[in-house]
């Protein structure tokens, strides 16, 4: 089965060379392009969360995007939120799903995120990945409770991936989100990044991390197991990459120096093969 061509969008452009494009080509257009939609959003908000300017400036620009957001449920679309129009509508995508992810961007911008507890990594990453996975589970057809358990633990087991393949580039921007409850139980009294890094006990704490994540992954193929293949096509893709990821970070390991790790696109394109023959 050849995979399907992108739209010609801006929408499509943002999302063209990461893995997520690769991984959403296989689905129908409709699915598709509201994926795409759905990308843009997620990237632009995060290149302001990122972004260097004053915190106060970002804080007013996720705020216009609230707002945005709100005109958009009301039925009045600004340039930037025309995209979400036909998905928003054809497969009822909920207003506080994009709210969330706004909030989880703002807690980047308020303040940078340094061992924070678990019960505010857990928002983070509710907010962050699996309010997007719980718009995504809409597009994909799927039932609502398994959809939303889906998002739940599939979002967290990426989002906690992410955080233990890109400690050094979060500690450049100041930020650290490994859990203070790991940092104090491996004898980390630090919340520097440059600290915890170069500390004895940073593989416990990432090992606790990686076991979390595991757990995740576990409970997401449970859900995926018992739903038509079809409506678990791309998650599937995206669970197995970033496993294959999160298996290369432990056999690397994390004392420094700590090669990046990214997944190979011929290995990408072969799990998307595998998932796109129905």
């Amino acid at each position: 089965m050849a995979l399907a061509e992108a739209p010609d969008t801006a929408a499509a452009e943002r999302a063209s060379g990461s893995s997520f494009y690769n991984a959403m080509r296989i689905l129908p257009r409709a699915q598709r392009e509201a994926m795409f939609e759905i990308y843009s959003f997620c990237r632009q908000v995060d290149d302001i969360a990122d972004s260097s300017g004053p915190r106060g400036q970002r804080r007013e620009q996720l705020d216009r995007w609230r707002a945005d957001i709100d005109a958009l449920y009301a039925g009045r679309s600004v340039p930037r939120t025309l995209g979400l129009v036909a998905p928003v509508r054809d497969f009822g995508l909920r207003r506080e799903d994009f709210h969330a992810v706004i909030d989880g961007m703002e807690m980047d911008v308020v303040g940078d995120i340094r061992a924070p507890d678990d019960a505010t990594l857990d928002t983070y990453c509710n907010c962050v990945a699996s309010a997007v996975g719980r718009l995504s589970v809409r597009i994909f057809g799927m039932e609502e409770q398994d959809g939303i358990a889906l998002a739940h633990h599939l979002g967290r087991a990426l989002q906690l991936t992410n955080i233990l393949r890109d400690l050094d580039e979060d500690a450049a921007l100041g930020r650290l989100y490994l859990p203070a409850e790991g940092l104090r139980e491996a004898g980390i009294a630090a919340a520097d990044p440059a600290v915890v890094l170069t500390s004895p006990g940073l593989d416990e704490v990432c090992a606790r991390l990686v076991a979390r994540a595991r757990t995740h992954f576990a409970h997401a193929d449970e859900i995926m197991a018992r739903n038509p293949r079809r409506r678990v096509r791309a998650p599937r893709i995206m669970g197995e990459a970033y496993r294959l990821i999160l298996g290369s970070l432990v056999a690397r390991g994390w004392s420094h120096p700590r090669r990046p790790i990214r997944l190979p696109r011929s290995r990408l394109l072969w799990i998307i093969m595998r998932h796109a023959v129905i």
